[in-house]
């Protein structure tokens, strides 16, 4: 039986910030510079999508069914695509059309969401997969992780999704004595089968390929044919795995590097004992051998092979916790543009800059980083992430008065008939529904006092207290009527008092005072009485 021989690239481009000054906050919300990301896609697509694309549409034609690669493009990738070089994603969709080409599932804005938030790395993931399915009619059955970032955890999260292939790096402290060179399963869900990266003969491409200093120096398809030959004899597949712009832009075509891949299939094919694979498919070839234990998170980056590149200072957690902490809000809001940014914002590659590794790997992080230290990378990225809180904040305070309103709208159909008077509900409901062609609960909406008669309200809850007043003092005549009613003697002796402390009280007033005989009226005539002084007055 042939071994396996696996190809895959990784294709992301990362956005870059544009310098946001402190002063900038809470005035500027651009904070992409677009100069620089539409100059560097097309720089990028002259030199290695369109011209790296359009080798392998050759040797697919030359070669047919028996090579075969595999692709993750991110989402931000693809946006940038469509904006600044729709050629390029045209030249991966005549790709797509060939069946050779297998397009991977991976997080839409290359995030690193497994590390700190499930929920939304599930979210990146589902949002990503429509997307591969959208342009390349393939619906991903391989899942490969921002940097190849795997764990127990996010492996069996994975398989919790119903992906049956997970890629990672072949970690030499995790491997100890195995080799990466067989298939291997996730130890909490089995059926998640894991391919390994050789990272040794990935890298003799992706990074030594041009370097004049190395013993190995220059490279050639034989002489790689020779070293896939020299494998042991038990092992089953080697995987590799690079970013795609290693060809034409880390190792530039005057290097040799497309002569050197449109020759390696055919060198493969007549000179190994090697078949070129998808991942999928060679899942369904070869066994797991043995379920793989990894506590810890790892990477492809760096000679560590784990998240510091990332996560690895002060710096960069205090960034990725500040950004982090604003998920609860962003889906509180369910603002598409905002959502939207949230997810850019939690692209790798900002926290990638902000490393302060200075030894084996910085120049490799240097390559790669646009500002000249990682410290004026973390307070350019804080200034921006600064001004998007708040813009969250300020939504969030009038999504919350919305909701504030519109919960006093927010009545059922009954309750509103109940509130409404029904016949009139019933001369016009019907009638509004036709004419405006809308639902009964709309127009019972519009049957309802508008705010104008609510503000009204509060004149109606007096008039009850007037009223209350006048019941309070009716009963009070009545009671002295009811007791003089009887004993007519004893109503005028209790009245005689009555009559002095109104005299009392009305010396002010002498007129009052001179006409004793009115209160004698007021037994007779009980209201008109009162009613006859202002007249006089």
């Amino acid at each position: 039986m042939k071994k396996t021989l696996c190809l895959y690239f990784q294709v992301h481009q990362p956005m870059r910030l544009r310098q946001y000054r402190f002063f900038d906050i809470g005035a500027k919300q651009d904070y992409y510079d677009e100069y620089a990301n539409r100059s560097i896609m097309q720089k990028v697509a002259s030199r290695c999508y369109l011209p790296m694309n359009r080798v392998l549409l050759e040797l697919i034609a030359e070669h047919g069914d028996a090579f075969q690669v595999s692709f993750s493009i991110t989402g931000t990738a693809i946006e940038q695509f469509e904006k600044y070089a729709p050629e390029v994603l045209d030249s991966f969709k005549a790709l797509a059309k060939t069946g050779s080409v297998e397009f991977l599932s991976e997080t839409y804005a290359h995030s690193l969401a497994s590390l700190k938030d499930f929920g939304e790395f599930e979210e990146q993931i589902i949002l990503h997969r429509a997307l591969i399915k959208k342009h390349f009619k393939q619906t991903p059955t391989v899942f490969r992780n921002t940097e190849l970032i795997y764990s127990d955890d996010i492996g069996a999260k994975i398989a919790g999704m119903g992906y049956s292939v997970m890629l990672t790096e072949g970690a030499r402290h995790v491997l100890g004595w195995k080799s990466p060179n067989y298939i291997y399963s996730n130890p909490e869900r089995p059926e998640l089968k894991l391919l390994l990266k050789n990272y040794r003969l990935s890298d003799d491409i992706a990074f030594r390929f041009s370097d004049r200093g190395w013993s190995e120096w220059p490279l050639t398809a034989e002489k790689y044919v020779g070293w896939l030959n020299n494998i042991a004899a038990k092992d089953e597949i080697v995987n590799l795995f690079m970013d795609y712009e290693t060809f034409g832009e880390h190792q530039s075509m005057e290097t040799g590097i497309f002569a050197f891949f449109r020759r390696l299939p055919e060198q493969v094919l007549t000179h190994s004992k090697f078949e070129f694979l998808t991942p999928g498919k060679a899942a369904k070839k070869h066994r797991a051998v043995a379920p793989l234990h990894v506590p810890y998170p790892i990477s492809w980056a760096d000679e560590e092979r784990d998240v510091s590149a990332w996560l690895g200072n002060e710096l960069q957690n205090e960034a990725v916790d500040k950004l982090y902490q604003l998920t609860k809000k962003i889906k509180q809001i369910n603002e598409k543009n905002l959502l939207h940014e949230f997810r850019r914002l939690q692209a790798s590659d900002h926290f990638y800059y902000m490393c302060t590794k200075f030894f084996s790997d910085g120049a490799v992080h240097k390559y790669f980083n646009p500002y000249n230290t990682p410290y004026e990378a973390f307070i350019n990225y804080m200034n921006a992430l600064s001004d998007f809180t708040i813009r969250v904040n300020n939504h969030v305070e009038k999504s919350n008065t919305k909701k504030q309103k519109v919960s006093k709208k927010s009545l059922t159909l009954q309750e509103i008939l109940i509130n409404t008077n029904l016949k009139l509900v019933k001369q016009k409901l019907k009638k509004t529904v036709m004419s405006k062609r809308i639902s009964p609960l709309a127009a019972a909406l519009e049957l309802e006092p508008k705010p104008a008669a609510k503000k009204a309200a509060p004149k109606k809850k007096a008039a009850p207290k007037k009223k209350v007043v006048a019941k309070k003092a009716a009963p009070k005549k009545k009671v002295v009527a009811k007791k003089a009613a009887p004993k007519k003697k004893v109503v005028a002796k209790k009245a005689a008092p009555k009559k002095k402390v109104v005299a009392k009280k009305a010396a002010p007033k002498k007129k009052v005072v001179a006409k004793k005989a009115a209160p004698k009226k007021v037994v007779a005539k009980k209201a008109p009485a009162k009613k006859a002084a202002p007249k006089k007055k």
